[in-house]
């Protein structure tokens, strides 16, 4: 059976905030488009952001203070240009999304209400409710369906077309009937988010299995700090799901086993409203020397109950009902159990300025763009702090679609033809034939497990030494010997979450190396043997490659500095 050939001028992977705004403003200037997304787009996790969207719109706050608090939240490994840009069009992008329809809630003088959020130096967070990317993910999509974009919902992005330095669509299967198809186009964007699937306890969606950085790993090309993984300090004690920043923000407190609010021991001057690593530690500090609550002692409690019941209802009703329905626990009555949560990545596909993927160092590849979270503009370099990546997908999904737009018209189209989907069509057939006595649940659970043990908010030389070593023997057990049940051609789900372990063993090997080279601690990768951020030896960005064989090979990448000095970091 022939395989269609689809040709648009650009072909974007992903429907998220950074995909569905970066389709719309090309579709608006008279481009072809088409999204392929997994999911449906309403579905995107872009819509699991809660606590806001920032930017510099008060009169007591300023842009350089937006900028100054990104550099340090960042352990001042963020590329300062690019913190630039977004802190300066921050303002700009929320009018821009609010007159488009965005309903942001509102102070009583009727201007867009703004709270604080950790690491910030004036509260900065523009939000809806607690569903400020609900909110704008609805209102971006609207207008992008409007604008007239081509949405390919529920079908699987397997491969891109990658020859000569040039990447000139993609492949990908309908995930209803197995349909194959080839997506012909000038330029290809990656929108694919994120990767925290990768740990036990984490806040992801059950799609964000990181598809996206092991489909450009296979190809030779780099990624970039994927060391760098985020820790949330509020997911709910026992699954992850995330309890938005904005319950520290509106003035929630954290409390451990002795009736203590610890943090004055941590971050004294920020206290719940330090960046968010060093408060995920400090929470995991707690519960690792006895003074954790809860009936497993793994949690803290974080105490609303203050706030009263018109206060939760108006700005925060969505985190009540996930407690109520997760831990049977009121916020309005009770203080209810957090933990550390695997939550953002700050590394990923390493673009420029502009969003241009990189080849390496100095080369870029031709065609190949990616925003949002999947990408690494380095904009949060070590850490990220609360309220930014709304921003960077909605910034940046117009900004890459604009850059896109004008490189255009100096591209040409590399026609495709039926063998660029050889790779997909191979994949799906062995995954469907191979037999063995693993299975994807029970290899998936010893990543997820593994990583969190070895690989998490602390680590040292020997346990990431040890996560390797598992992680490469889980890759080959994979490949040679992890079968599926299920054979059929609708909506197979046993066959496509076999092909999304694969891309988790990859990229987690990505992680693991590059933390085991980093003798430093910095932002959320934090070395218990090396404990001190170490400029003179790892102010750089790793680049890593993987080649035929699995193996991963480091570079490195000066990071741009700016008018923001190097500094102690602390809160």
């Amino acid at each position: 059976m022939s395989i269609p050939i689809h040709t648009y001028d650009v072909v974007i992977v992903g429907a998220g905030l950074a995909g569905s705004t970066a389709a719309r403003e090309l579709e608006k200037a008279g481009k072809n488009v088409a999204v392929i997304t997994k999911l449906h787009p309403l579905r995107s996790h872009s819509g699991a952001a809660q606590g806001g969207i920032n930017a510099a719109l008060s009169d007591e706050d300023s842009i350089e203070l937006h900028e100054f608090d990104t550099v340090k939240g960042s352990d001042y490994l963020a590329d300062q240009d690019v913190v630039e840009l977004m802190c300066k069009e921050a303002p700009k992008t929320i009018r821009w999304a609010e007159r488009m329809g965005a309903a942001f809630s509102r102070n009583k003088d009727g201007k867009i209400a703004q709270r604080p959020f950790g690491g910030q130096s004036s509260p900065r967070a523009c939000y809806a409710k607690d569903r400020t990317g609900l909110t704008l993910l609805q209102t971006v999509y609207e207008q992008a369906l409007r604008a007239g974009v081509k949405f390919w919902d529920e079908w699987y992005a397997a491969d891109i077309i990658y020859k000569d330095g040039k990447v000139s669509g993609v492949v990908a299967f309908n995930i209803r009937n197995m349909e194959k198809a080839i997506f012909n186009a000038k330029a290809v964007m990656f929108a694919t988010g994120g990767y925290a699937r990768s740990f036990k306890i984490n806040s992801n969606a059950h799609a964000n299995t990181g598809d996206g950085l092991s489909i450009v790993a296979r190809h030779g090309l780099p990624l970039e700090d994927m060391e760098f993984v985020q820790f949330h300090p509020s997911g709910l004690s026992g699954n992850g799901v995330l309890i938005s920043e904005a319950a520290r923000g509106e003035g929630g407190k954290l409390i451990n086993s002795k009736g203590e609010r610890f943090m004055d021991k941590y971050a004294p001057n920020k206290m719940e409203l330090a960046s968010r690593d060093v408060v995920s530690r400090a929470i995991m500090n707690e519960i690792r020397e006895g003074r954790g609550v809860g009936p497993r002692k793994d949690a803290v409690y974080i105490d609303l109950t203050h706030l009263g019941k018109d206060l939760i209802m108006e700005r925060l009703p969505e985190l009540r009902d996930l407690a109520i329905t997760f831990l049977g626990l009121d916020m309005i009555h009770e203080p209810i159990l957090i933990s550390a949560t695997a939550h953002y990545s700050m590394g990923g596909i390493p673009v420029d300025i502009d969003g241009h993927a990189r080849k390496n160092n100095s080369e870029f590849v031709e065609g190949f763009y990616a925003a949002g979270e999947t990408s690494c503009s380095s904009v949060h370099g070590a850490n990220r702090l609360g309220a930014n990546s709304v921003l960077e997908a909605l910034f940046f999904g117009r900004h890459v679609g604009q850059s896109i737009l004008k490189d255009l018209d100096s591209l040409t189209l590399r026609e495709a033809d039926e063998s660029d989907a050889d790779t997909m069509i191979k994949e799906i057939e062995t995954t469907l034939t191979r037999n063995g006595k693993y299975t994807v649940p029970e290899l998936r659970e010893k990543l997820q497990q593994s990583m969190t043990d070895n690989a998490g908010a602390f680590r040292t030389e020997e346990l990431l030494a040890k996560q390797v070593k598992i992680v490469k023997d889980l890759r080959k057990q994979f490949h040679k010997g992890c079968r599926i049940d299920d054979k059929s051609k609708i909506f197979n789900t046993d066959l496509q979450e076999a092909i999304e372990l694969g891309h988790m063993l990859d990229y987690s090997l990505f992680i693991v190396e590059s933390a085991l080279a980093r003798k430093e601690s910095r932002g959320a990768h934090f070395r218990e043997d090396f404990d001190t951020r170490d400029d003179k030896n790892f102010l750089k960005h790793t680049m890593a490659y993987m080649d035929e064989d699995g193996e991963i090979t480091l570079d490195y990448m000066d990071v741009t500095l700016g008018k923001h000095e190097l500094k102690e970091r602390t809160y």
